[in-house]
């Protein structure tokens, strides 16, 4: 992937606010107890979704670590699109459980796999309701014990069947949300039918919250990932990120929205740090170096793919050539990690490099492609562009390296890929 494309992809991430929408959902007597949170990328009260993955992770990332779930939400719960694919990501852990609804999308397929996840969710706390849903059928009946709430859409429902649907949803006890009202007459006949929550145009369109984006000074991200690199002290820690405010605010907001902290309001930058742990530190820090102060940008982020990837790759050969070793799987990981930092600070690689006071092999590694460091380094760009002559010619010099077989590697990458997509973050202790 070309340093241009990588780029043009960190530009069109870059603006000076962020946006979230938020929809009422009333009672029979119109008072408000919650909001379905809403996709917005501009003031503009419009959807521009090209990406259901994206757009949850832009919601959730601007809810909880940039405008704020009290700022957001207030006292009530917010409604949150999740796909299947969402339902198994970090995302579900960053949200606290008593703050959030998790809506399945319409087009989510329910099998046994999804069905044991739900009850997983359930169990820590998570309520789940079943958007978009329009008649009677088997999939639905299969899916109500997994869900607690059932949202009906009353603009494309058959409203000739929708005293049988509401008959058998109310019949599993399940909390009935009528969606898309948009008359008087819906209102009543939803009213009637025995549901218990309304959302739609008659009582109110989404409202645009936005904030100014706040993006951390990279530097501070960069001294803070070398500070988290070596192994530091509570007071260390401390004191670091006591220079950078930015950073402390969405710590703070990461902490109070963590499962870990189970309710207690975290006071303190001490406190904040052991609720998140600081290997999910770490990877926070990585994730707004890498999205500009974005938000989350997840797997749909083209530089995020490449870099998180490229680094579980280098620890992955690191392993298969010294197994055991964990200090160089490390140092690989992390030469994986700041391979691609200059293109971030569009900076020369020595000028950044420099002023990250990495160990010499990592450094020598990205600039020279020197050490056992470099050679994984190029290996690994060399299979990320598929040129098998250069990996050829790199196990040829490294007579080490005959254990990074075709086969190998291939296998290796496979398993760098399925961790970035399906690895998750220590989610009972948060510790390194």
């Amino acid at each position: 992937m070309p340093d241009s494309f990588l780029r043009r992809s960190i530009l069109g991430r870059r603006g000076q606010s962020v946006y979230v929408g938020r929809q009422p959902i009333l009672d029979g007597d119109g008072a408000l107890v919650a909001y379905e949170l809403l996709f917005r990328d501009s003031p503009d009260n419009r959807a521009r979704v090209h990406d259901d993955v994206q757009a949850t992770a832009h919601v959730v990332a601007r809810t909880v670590g940039e405008i704020g779930v009290p700022a957001v939400l207030g006292p009530y719960p917010g409604y949150v699109n999740m796909s299947r694919e969402l339902l198994f990501d970090d995302i579900v852990h960053i949200m606290q459980p008593q703050r959030f609804v998790l809506e399945l999308l319409e087009n989510i397929t329910f099998d046994d796999v999804l069905f044991k996840r739900c009850a997983q969710l359930r169990k820590a706390g998570f309520r789940f309701a079943l958007d978009d849903v329009v008649r009677l059928d088997e999939p639905l009946l299969e899916a109500l014990p997994s869900v607690d709430i059932v949202k009906v859409d009353f603009l494309a429902a058959d409203r000739a069947h929708l005293p049988e649907l509401a008959a058998a949803v109310k019949l599993q006890g399940k909390q009935l949300v009528a969606e898309k009202v948009e008359t008087h007459e819906d209102f009543s006949q939803a009213r009637k039918l025995g549901f218990d929550l309304f959302q739609g145009y008659f009582f109110a369109r989404p409202q645009v919250l936005s904030a100014r984006r706040a993006s951390p000074a990279r530097g501070a991200l960069l001294r803070l990932m070398t500070v988290l690199a070596g192994e530091p002290g509570m007071r260390e820690l401390e004191t670091e990120l006591k220079r950078n405010p930015d950073i402390v605010v969405q710590l703070m907001r990461l902490a109070n929205s963590s499962a870990q902290t189970r309710g207690r309001r975290v006071s303190s930058l001490r406190e904040a740090i052991a609720a998140v742990g600081t290997r999910q530190l770490m990877r926070w820090a990585q994730l707004l170096l890498y999205a500009d102060g974005s938000g989350l940008p997840w797997r749909s982020d083209p530089l995020l793919q490449l870099v998180g990837t490229r680094a579980r790759f280098l620890e992955l050969a690191a392993g298969v050539l010294r197994p055991g070793d964990e200090a160089l799987a490390d140092a690989a990981y992390m030469t994986g990690i700041f391979s691609l930092v200059h293109v971030v600070l569009d900076m020369q690689p020595a000028e950044i490099l420099d002023k990250l006071h990495l160990a010499a092999e990592i450094r020598t590694a990205i600039l020279s492609g020197v050490g056992p460091l470099g050679t994984l380094l190029g290996v690994a760009r060399a299979s990320e562009r598929g040129d098998a002559p250069a990996i050829d010619a790199s196990r040829l010099a490294q007579p080490g390296l005959n254990a990074l077989t075709p086969a190998m590697l291939a296998k290796l990458q496979v398993e760098a890929a399925a961790w970035f997509a399906e690895h998750r973050l220590d989610e009972d202790t948060g510790n390194a």
